[in-house]
């Protein structure tokens, strides 16, 4: 690989390192921060499914921005601005002194989280041979999933005050470094072309097929954050409902992205093996059916076995990194960061609806065939996972296997 593509794959790497860090120490400290706000059990409950919403907005709205800048001014300049605004945004957070500022800041960091993977996969894809992109991406995933595994640390030793700062503290070491990445050849050459539209997002809407083609891209993401937004984030409430005392979630978070380590290494290297972006994708789908068929049905003696099926869940969703892949090389210069960039904040952003019909079907029960459904978490995750499962499967079928494809080309 050239030395501008290594650059390229390390700050991509560090910088989605502490991105996944202050992703997931809010799922960590989430109680322990609302409790110590003096907030009852109830609204410990509700107020954190509330700032999880506002986060995701934040990475709806980012999603969008940071993706038409990448087009019209630079990956490169993306890339080190979203970390700068997420790690500012962490500083913030460890100051919050009630729910109306902690939902700013955590809107804040949502914001600055949205720009960094979808600018660095961009520029990591752009920059490497195209039989080797998986490679390259597969080490931004592995490094950049650790994250997860520092912030359970971190959150095990620490005030959640002090682990936002410390947080904060690496985004803003990583930008004092100051390693300088090179921009991508390929978008240089179109942003001097005065004929081509750049970024234009409304472009993704103005023809059916590349609107489709968008769609696709969100859709095979939805399972990864109904894992990690509901059956991992309220693992505790899981693991009452299967009569276990105790479980942790930040506990719960670090069994998953282990397992999510593993598989989005897995992911990339199989991706490398089987020459296929689309078959990858298939199969750890189907492994996703599996694994939450078993969490949702088991039956667990011990708390050690309810965290391997979170382990497990977490290999079946280890395809975060080939999915933004595929987003990417499914576009043209012109709208790559575009997609790139919204894509994985849309998806993740689908956990909005999801937490809010989780959190209804939680309380209540709906009629759905003639059958009462609902009331409980167990049938809710049950109605709510069917259909997050069963879309990506959808989406999946039809789409263009990117594995092969030259990225030099432009959206007319």
């Amino acid at each position: 690989m050239s030395k501008s593509a290594n650059t390229a794959i390390l700050v991509a790497a560090l910088g989605y390192f502490v991105d996944i860090y202050d992703l997931l120490l809010f799922g960590f400290v989430r109680k322990a921060s609302l409790q110590d706000l003096k907030y009852s059990d109830q609204e410990v409950f509700d107020y954190g499914l509330l700032l999880q919403n506002w986060q995701m907005a934040g990475m709806l709205f980012g999603g969008i921005l940071w993706g038409v800048l990448g087009d019209r001014k630079g990956r490169v300049k993306v890339l080190y601005f979203s970390i700068a605004l997420y790690s500012l945004a962490n500083l913030l957070n460890g100051l919050a002194q009630g729910y109306a500022d902690y939902a700013f800041y955590r809107f804040i960091a949502g914001v600055g989280l949205a720009g960094e993977l979808g600018a660095g996969i961009t520029l990591v894809a752009e920059l490497m041979p195209r039989r080797r992109r998986g490679f390259g991406v597969t080490i931004v995933a592995a490094v950049g999933l650790t994250g997860a595994l520092l912030a359970w640390v971190i959150s095990k030793n620490f005030s959640w005050q002090t682990c936002y700062f410390i947080g904060g503290a690496l985004g803003l070491m990583l930008l004092i470094l100051r390693i300088k990445v090179q921009e991508s050849g390929i978008f240089e050459q179109t942003k001097a072309r005065s004929d081509v539209q750049k970024g234009n997002f409304f472009a993704l809407f103005t023809k059916r097929e590349r609107f489709f083609r968008f769609l696709r891209c969100i859709f095979i993401g939805t399972p990864t954050w109904f894992v990690v937004g509901v059956l991992i984030m309220f693992s505790d409430q899981f693991g009452k409902a299967k009569g276990l005392e105790g479980i942790s979630p930040g506990n719960a978070i670090a069994a998953c992205y282990t397992g999510l380590i593993l598989g989005d290494v897995g992911s990339g290297l199989i991706s490398q093996w089987l020459q296929s972006r689309k078959k990858v994708m298939l199969i750890f789908l189907s492994l996703d059916v599996l694994a939450v068929v078993w969490y949702l049905g088991g039956q667990f003696n011990t708390p050690a076995m309810f965290y391997v099926s979170h382990f497990l869940l977490g290999i079946s969703a280890g395809f975060w990194v080939i999915f933004v892949t595929i987003a990417a090389e499914q576009f043209g210069v012109n709208l790559r960061a575009t997609v790139a960039t919204s894509v994985p904040n849309f998806a993740r952003g689908m956990q909005v609806p999801i937490n809010a019909s989780f959190k209804y079907l939680k309380d209540n029960s709906v009629a759905v065939a003639g059958l009462s459904i609902g009331g409980n978490v167990l049938a809710a995750a049950w109605l709510i996972g069917a259909i997050c499962l069963v879309i990506p499967f959808i989406a999946l079928w039809g789409m263009k296997d990117t594995f092969h494809t030259d990225l030099d080309y432009v959206e007319e």
